[in-house]
């Protein structure tokens, strides 16, 4: 496929204790992910340090950029205070308002981000637990699990959510990003699938198989639950069904 060049983005947004604060400067296309990324210009205040030229030194940074957001809007982080419920602002979850919309969820507290990453994604703050330190949050999936509270959270949903509309329209498009053709196994012969073989089109004439000759339809795909899953995905679906 085409090549890329990654972009460092910062799923942490307030590692240490002060706040930070940014400029939403430019809003950009990222190859490297479905959701677009905002560059945000950080004033440092350096004091009287007279090795500094002026007063106030700039620092850029890439996020994931929020929808709705716009150039020139100013973003705030920080672990330990409240902060305005703006789209943008990331603070801990123990601040948040329940039935708030979030994104770019920390699961491991300092790790950086790593739920509702993906474009026009988010997830819903459906209650807070101070005793026991645990939000417990909707995902995207329907999912519904514990978090806990000292745990980073972006207010708002990522950009592009037209995303998932997008048709790449020829085979050509899948090549750029990598993707090879596949061959299916009963278009094979026997010596290189377990499906190959046979006069015409006869199907795969056993239960299906891959190439080394494991089962891979009615087998169990749901790993043993996490004790932080309140309601897997599968359940929620099972639930609609009826």
């Amino acid at each position: 496929g085409n090549k890329r060049k990654y972009r460092i983005i910062d799923f942490k947004r307030a590692s240490k204790e002060d706040l930070v604060e940014g400029t939403v400067t430019r809003i950009e296309y990222d190859p490297n992910r479905s959701g677009f990324i905002c560059l945000l210009q950080h004033e440092v205040d350096r004091g009287d340090d007279p090795s500094m030229l002026l007063p106030k030194h700039v620092t850029l940074s890439y996020i994931l950029c929020p929808r709705g957001i716009t150039i020139g809007t100013k973003v705030q982080a920080s672990k330990f205070e409240a902060l305005d419920m703006q789209v943008g602002n990331a603070m801990q979850l123990r601040f948040i308002p329940v039935g708030t919309l979030v994104h770019n969820v920390e699961i491991t507290p300092g790790k950086g981000g790593q739920f509702a990453r993906s474009a026009g994604t988010s997830a819903q703050l459906l209650e807070r637990d101070e005793e026991s330190n645990r939000a417990l949050l909707r995902m995207q999936s329907k999912e519904v699990r514990y978090v806990q509270l000292n745990c980073m959270a972006t207010i708002g949903e990522v950009s592009n959510p037209e995303h998932k509309n997008e048709s790449w329209g020829k085979a050509g498009r899948s090549r750029w990003y990598g993707f090879r053709p596949k061959t299916r196994g009963v278009a094979m012969n026997p010596v290189d699938h377990p499906h190959g073989g046979g006069e015409g089109k006869k199907g795969t004439a056993r239960p299906p198989v891959n190439k080394q000759g494991r089962a891979v339809k009615g087998q169990r795909t749901v790993r043993n639950l996490s004790p932080l899953i309140k309601t897997p995905r599968w359940k929620v679906k099972m639930q609609k069904k009826k």
